[in-house]
C-alpha cells in the first residue's frame, strides 16, 4: 500500500510517499481503506515539533481525520463489518497512524459509522474541527453536555472568526441546536461563507463595532463565545459575554500569555475554558462524536463552497502541498484524495449523498 511518512520533524519536505505492507488488525482494531484524509493546522504543527529537527523513534503518517470503508476487523469487534463506512478521528494522536495511507489500522473507538448520505468529505471534515466546536458550545456550566435539536434553545452564541474550520464547524452545530449565533469575520469574502454556514448575525470587526452589534443584537450577553484570538478579543469579550456565560478558547499562540480582565470577569461570573479535544474527557468525547455524527445524518454538517467552507483538493502525493496549504492559512477545507480507486467512490458517494455541483461532489 503507499503511505505518506516522515522520519524526522521539519517543514513539507520531510513527507514521503513510499510502499509498505497492509497490517492485519489485531483484537479491538479496525482496519479501514482511506477514501479521503482531512488536514488540520495540528497535523503540520506535529510535523515540526517544538524545535530544531529531529529524528523520530518510528516512521510517523500524519493527519488525524478521514473517512473510508471498513476493510478488516479485529477479534473482539462487533460494532463495525466489513464495507461499512465510517470517519475516523484521532488516527495519529500518540500513534504512528494517520489517515495519509491507503490502509490505516485504529482501534474501534476512533473509529465511527458515518450516516448513509453523508458524504465521504464531510466525514473526513469532522474530527478535529467538529469536537472541538463540540466542546466549546457545551463548556458552559448550565448548558447541555451534549448537543441536540433544541438543546441551545433561546441562547446566543458568538463565534470568533466564523470562516475557519473550527468556527465553520461551531456555526452548523449551534444552529442545530437551536442558538441564536453571531460570528464574526474579517472580510466580505469570508462573511459570505459564514452566512453559507447559516449565522444568523455576520459582524466585519474591520469596519463595525463588534461590542454595539453585539448588544443589539443580545441586549442582556451572549451565553457562549467561541474564541480564535483570544489575546486580541478578550477585553471585547468580557464586555460581550452574559452573566454566568463561558468564553471557549481552543488555541494559543506566540506569546502565550493571555491578560484577562480580573475585575469585569468576576463582575459578570465569567467561566474561561481552554480546550484541546486530545485530551479532553471520555464522557466528553463519546458526547461529542454521538452528537456530532446525529447532527451529520440530519444534513447540518455539510461542507463544500455551498455549505460555507470550500474545498481544497489533494492527492496523496502532493501530501506536502496539502501541509503547506493549511499551514498558509488558506480558506476552507485541505482534504486529500486517497489511492486510485477514491474517484468512483466519491462520485458513488456524492450521488449518494444528492449533493449539488458546487457541493461535496468532485
Amino acid at each position: 500500500m503507499k503511505s505518506i511518512v516522515y522520519t524526522r520533524t521539519g517543514g513539507p519536505e520531510v513527507l514521503e510517499l513510499v510502499e509498505s505492507d497492509i497490517v492485519e488488525p489485531s483484537a479491538g482494531e479496525v482496519r479501514v481503506r482511506v477514501v479521503v484524509s482531512g488536514v488540520n493546522p495540528t497535523d503540520w504543527k506535529s510535523r515540526v515539533g517544538g524545535g530544531a529537527s529531529r529524528e523520530l523513534e518510528h516512521p510517523q503518517t500524519p493527519n488525524q481525520d478521514g473517512a473510508g470503508v471498513v476493510d478488516a476487523v479485529g477479534p473482539g469487534v462487533s460494532r463495525f463489518v466489513v464495507g461499512q463506512r465510517v470517519w475516523l478521528r484521532d488516527a495519529a494522536y500518540q500513534r504512528p497512524t494517520g489517515t495519509a495511507t491507503e490502509f490505516v489500522v485504529l482501534p474501534a473507538t476512533l473509529v465511527n459509522p458515518l450516516p448513509d448520505g453523508v458524504s465521504f468529505d464531510v466525514g473526513a471534515s469532522l474530527g478535529i474541527p467538529a469536537l472541538t466546536a463540540h466542546r466549546a458550545l457545551t463548556a458552559r456550566e448550565t448548558g447541555p453536555a451534549k448537543l441536540a435539536p433544541g438543546s441551545l434553545a433561546g441562547q446566543h452564541v458568538l463565534v470568533a472568526g466564523g470562516a475557519g474550520a473550527v468556527g465553520h464547524a461551531a456555526i452548523q452545530l449551534a444552529v442545530w441546536a437551536g442558538a441564536t449565533v453571531i460570528t464574526t469575520v474579517s472580510s466580505e469574502q469570508k462573511a459570505d461563507l459564514a452566512w453559507r454556514a447559516g449565522a444568523h448575525y455576520v459582524i466585519d470587526y474591520r469596519s463595525e463595532n463588534t461590542v454595539e452589534r453585539v448588544a443589539a443584537i443580545a441586549p442582556h450577553g451572549v451565553e457562549t463565545i467561541v474564541e480564535v484570538n483570544p489575546r486580541a478579543n478578550i477585553g471585547m469579550d468580557v464586555e460581550m459575554i452574559a452573566n454566568g456565560g463561558t468564553v471557549a478558547i481552543y488555541v494559543s499562540g506566540t506569546p502565550d500569555e493571555v491578560v484577562i480582565p480580573g475585575r469585569a470577569s468576576m463582575t459578570k461570573n465569567v467561566r474561561y475554558q481552554f480546550i484541546l479535544t486530545y485530551t479532553t474527557s471520555e464522557v466528553q468525547k463519546a458526547s461529542a462524536v454521538a452528537a456530532v455524527t446525529a447532527a451529520a445524518a440530519d444534513g447540518a454538517m455539510g461542507v463544500g463552497d455551498a455549505f460555507g467552507l470550500p474545498i481544497i483538493r489533494y492527492r496523496l502525493a502532493e501530501t506536502g502541498a496539502a501541509h503547506r496549504a493549511v499551514e498558509d492559512g488558506a480558506v476552507g477545507k485541505v482534504l486529500i484524495d486517497v489511492g486510485s480507486f477514491d474517484l468512483g467512490n466519491q462520485a458513488r458517494d456524492a450521488a449518494a449523498a444528492d449533493l449539488a455541483p458546487d457541493g461535496d461532489a468532485w
